[in-house]
């Protein structure tokens, strides 16, 4: 399974993806995602389900589903979208709370054997080059701690230089 998790206005998203996308799940904010509260519930009360009780709940464990995810954000600052930075924090539940050694470094354990490549597009006029910089150590921070292997990082000034490109 692929996932795909985007910022995007639905027309842009359709000017991107005009044809259905098969055995692909679509992350998009719809207006319903209740912000991460950091409690936790997610590795001690449920764990690997958040407890929160929206749509978005699941994260964790459509993660676990992927062998690839596909991330469209605008370009904030170097970071996510807000909306995208939400998304990421509701899927901590794709590790433990429990800590490894990877590459001489403490990060979570895995909760899940599944291993998936994650390709990023940010979008945005004019992001400046320290921005992408702060950007892409940012997705290796986070590839090293959901111990996934980054395929790609790609930054574009509008969503029209991405028709043709993302798969």
């Amino acid at each position: 399974m692929k996932l795909l998790i985007h910022d995007l206005e639905t027309k842009d998203f359709e000017k991107l993806y005009p044809n259905s996308l098969d055995e692909t799940m679509i992350i998009s904010n719809d207006g319903t995602i209740h912000h991460c509260i950091g409690c936790f519930g997610c590795w001690v009360k449920t764990p690997a389900a958040c407890v929160i009780g929206d749509k978005y709940g699941d994260m964790g464990k459509s993660l676990s589903k992927c062998k690839e995810v596909t991330i469209i954000s605008r370009c904030c600052y170097g970071g996510f979208s807000p909306f995208v930075k939400n998304v990421l924090d509701r899927s901590i539940s794709y590790v433990h709370p429990y800590f490894a050694t990877r590459n001489g470094e403490m990060h979570h354990r895995r909760r899940y054997e599944n291993h998936f490549d994650m390709r990023v597009w940010f979008y945005g006029e004019n992001i400046m080059e320290r921005e992408k910089q702060t950007a892409k150590r940012l997705v290796k921070a986070n590839s090293i701690n959901l111990d996934c292997k980054v395929c790609g990082i790609t930054f574009v000034n509008s969503i029209e230089e991405m028709e043709g490109q993302i798969l």
